[in-house]
C-alpha cells in the first residue's frame, strides 16, 4: 500500500505543477496557479501520515516505508527547485517571460552553483534521515529496523557524493578554452 500511496503522491505532485502552471499562465489567473502550487505540500503530509499509521497499525518497517521518508525528504529539498525550473520554462514559453537562465559553465560561478547544488541534496538527505531515525524509534527495538538503517546509510553515501562533486568544482574549477 506505501508504494501505491508514493507513486499516487509523485503523480499528483506533476499533476498539481501542470495544473498550477496552466492556471497560472494559460488561464492567467496568477494567485489561483499559485494557491495550487502551494498544495503541493499536502502531498508529503498524507504519504507521511499514512506511514505513521501503516506502522502503528503492524506493518512491519521495511524498504517502503524507507522510500517514503527519502521521498519526502527530497520533495522538501528538491522540490522548491523543480517548481522554480519549471515555472521559468513556462514562463518563457507561454507567457512572454525572459530566457531561463543558464547555469554558469565556467571557474568560482560554477563552483558556487555546485555548492547550492550540493546544499539542495543534502537538505533533501537530511530530512529524510530524520524521518528514517524518527520511524526507527518509532518501531522501537523490538522491531526489525534493518531496512531503514540501510536506506540511511544510503543517504549518507549520497551526501558524501554531492559534497565531492561541489568540492571537485572548486579544486578543479573548469576553464574556458583559451585561456
Amino acid at each position: 500500500m506505501i508504494v501505491a500511496v508514493i507513486v499516487a503522491c509523485e503523480v499528483a505532485f506533476w499533476v498539481l505543477l501542470a495544473a498550477g502552471l496552466g492556471v497560472r499562465y494559460g488561464l492567467r489567473m496568477p494567485r489561483t496557479g499559485l494557491a495550487l502550487l502551494l498544495c503541493e505540500p499536502l502531498l508529503e503530509v498524507v504519504l507521511l501520515v499514512v506511514t505513521a499509521i501503516d506502522l502503528k497499525h503492524g506493518g512491519r518497517a521495511d524498504w517502503r516505508h524507507g522510500l517514503a521518508a527519502v521521498y519526502i525528504g527530497f520533495t522538501v529539498g528538491l522540490g522548491h527547485a523543480t517548481i522554480r525550473w519549471a515555472d521559468a520554462r513556462v514562463a518563457h514559453r507561454f507567457a512572454g517571460g525572459p530566457p531561463p537562465v543558464r547555469p554558469p559553465r565556467y571557474g568560482r560561478a560554477r563552483a558556487a552553483h555546485e555548492w547550492r547544488v550540493a546544499a539542495r541534496w543534502t537538505l533533501a538527505c537530511v530530512v529524510a534521515l530524520v524521518l528514517l531515525q524518527a520511524a526507527i524509534r518509532y518501531v522501537g527495538a523490538d522491531g526489525d529496523t534493518g531496512s531503514l538503517r540501510a536506506w540511511q546509510l544510503r543517504m549518507v553515501w549520497l551526501i558524501g557524493i554531492n559534497v565531492v562533486i561541489a568540492g571537485s568544482y572548486t579544486l578543479f574549477p573548469r576553464r574556458e578554452r583559451g585561456r
